[in-house]
């Protein structure tokens, strides 16, 4: 994204292949400490963060929140394409570590992978168990319940729906919780109908039915109820006919209608219809929940149609946001019992977004501008981000259509026709005044106007005259282009071709230390910006 302000809150140390990672703390005085502890320490932004793997500083503020930072480049060509930067950016390395402590103190001899995409699934293989776990940190990856050979425990942000929960009895979650510069780990149990119980994983073990926590042996005890054929619900043998097991049965049939779940009413109410003699009270409460239910069941099976009208609507419209909002409600709404017509649709709508994938992922045509070919992924990348919205204030949404148009109209024909389509839609859909602009960049030659500021700071540009429209010191340029912002290249070329000739001069670009002295670092060695420099120079 160009101009990506988001702060780098995690790195891994010692290395840009590392696995071990740390958080900066966010306050100046904590951060303070956290210097003096890793004098000796080095930061990176990790390759298995989805980084550059280049070395990070820390920067430290009393006004806003500290955070790593690249070192600087003084060619100003450093791009690092790392998306994640929050302070859950390296829950995957956290997990991993936990479960191999974990696995180690079970006395296993099992081993911990992480997975594609990465920072999405984290698999752990079982040395005498067949089935092992994935942990899904996100919902990049849906779960495959009928995986015999991986359980899935879910992250916090993946969704689950009644019929699974019902039909499994319990499902497992992981979610990640901040101690000071690193994460815990907890396993969570959720069931229907109860709250999520969570755990350590020192609380937690394996059976042969696979993860198991305390709240797993109090629901096994609860639900060892015999069952007859079929998929709903049967009533325990034996079980007394009360009005206290009546009024369990509503609350229940009650949580099953709100949350709109078909095979979790079916299941209650076969229950209920079970149930002995009860007392006119009671059997007047019974009735009366029971009375609306055809009609009930009529609405949801329209709205399920509706659902699988709207997907195909979706898919034929190539409105690729669209679709994959639909397919997560699907997944939650309607997972049992689908028609051959059902499968049909959803498996256009999954190769849809996998054919949107693929187009986006795919190498450019050979010979392209570097300036068209970054354009290129960074439109890319913002239409992934703009499908990703469901709802957005609008100056947000303004905000990320201009940057896609701008990016857009570097990339040109680069973009397929199919993400030029969507981007005249976003621009539309925002009611965006780079409408005109992106418009009229379709009839000029394509280049990359800004591309030169992004390279210079402002401060450095704004203290010079501009050549081309003659802007004085202190003055921004005066852009008769409707799709430029900045300043003109003419004023930041002066700048860029000083430093390459410093750089040709052996000069250090971090603490400007000439040839042949030393660099102003704690234990007297060269700063890494220099040593890179030097490294190209030889190279070239």
């Amino acid at each position: 994204m160009p101009g990506d302000k988001r702060r780098i809150q995690t790195a891994v140390l010692g290395g840009a292949d590392s696995e071990d990672p740390l958080i900066l703390p966010l306050e100046a005085i904590e951060l303070d400490a956290f210097r003096r502890e890793h004098t000796e320490d080095t930061f990176w932004c990790g390759l298995l963060l989805g980084g550059c793997g280049d070395q990070l500083t820390t920067k430290l503020y009393t006004d806003r929140v500290c955070h790593f930072s690249h070192f600087p480049d003084p060619t100003g060509l450093h791009v690092c394409g790392r998306r994640a930067r929050d302070v859950a950016s390296a829950d995957h390395l956290y997990a991993k570590a936990a479960a191999t402590t974990w696995l180690r103190d079970q006395g296993h001899q099992g081993a911990v992978h992480l997975r594609e995409p990465l920072g999405s699934v984290v698999d752990i293989a079982f040395d005498q168990q067949a089935r092992g776990l994935r942990l899904h940190l996100d919902d990049a990856v849906a779960p495959a319940w009928d995986d015999e050979t991986m359980e899935p425990v879910l992250g916090m942000s993946v969704p689950v729906d009644a019929e699974t929960l019902v039909r499994r009895w319990y499902v497992h979650r992981i979610r990640l919780e901040s101690r000071g510069t690193a994460r815990d780990v907890r396993i969570g149990t959720e069931a229907f109908a109860r709250p999520t119980q969570w755990f350590t994983l020192q609380e937690c073990s394996t059976t042969e039915r696979g993860l198991s926590t305390p709240a797993v042996e109090e629901i096994s005890a609860a639900r060892r109820v015999p069952r007859s054929g079929g998929t709903g619900y049967r009533p325990a043998v034996g079980a007394p006919n009360t009005a206290a097991h009546a009024k369990a049965l509503l609350r229940r049939l009650a949580e099953g209608r709100k949350l709109e779940s078909v095979i979790v009413v079916t299941g209650v109410v076969e229950e209920i219809r079970a149930l002995g003699p009860l007392d006119p009270a009671t059997r007047a409460q019974v009735d009366q929940a029971l009375q609306d239910l055809d009609q009930w069941f009529a609405a949801q099976a329209q709205a399920r149609r509706d659902l699988f009208t709207r997907i195909d609507q979706a898919v034929q419209d190539q409105d690729t946001a669209e679709v994959r909002h639909l397919l997560l409600l699907a997944n939650v709404k309607a997972s049992h019992e689908r028609t051959v017509d059902e499968e049909a649709a959803l498996v256009a709508a999954a190769e849809h977004v996998a054919a949107v994938a693929a187009r986006r992922r795919a190498a450019p045509q050979p010979g392209l501008p570097m300036s068209v070919v970054i354009a290129r992924h960074r439109a890319g990348s913002l239409l992934d981000d703009l499908e990703g919205q469901r709802s957005m204030k609008t100056a947000g949404l303004r905000a990320l259509v201009d940057a896609l148009a701008q990016e857009a109209a570097i990339a040109g024909d680069a973009l397929s026709p199919e993400d030029q389509a969507l981007v005249q839609r976003w621009v539309a859909r925002a009611g965006s005044n780079r409408a005109v602009a992106w418009a009229a960049s379709r009839n000029r030659p394509v280049s990359y106007p800004w591309s030169m500021h992004d390279k210079v700071a402002r401060r450095f540009w704004i203290a010079r005259s501009c050549p081309r429209c003659g802007a004085e010191a202190g003055q921004d340029c005066q852009a008769a282009e409707p799709w430029r912002r900045g300043p003109h290249e003419e004023r930041t070329q002066l700048i860029l071709d000083e430093r390459k000739a410093r750089q040709r001069r052996g000069t250090c670009p971090v603490c400007g230390r000439p040839p042949g002295e030393a660099c102003a670092t704690t234990n007297g060695g060269p700063h890494p910006a220099r040593m890179a420099r030097k490294n190209r120079a030889s190279s070239g």
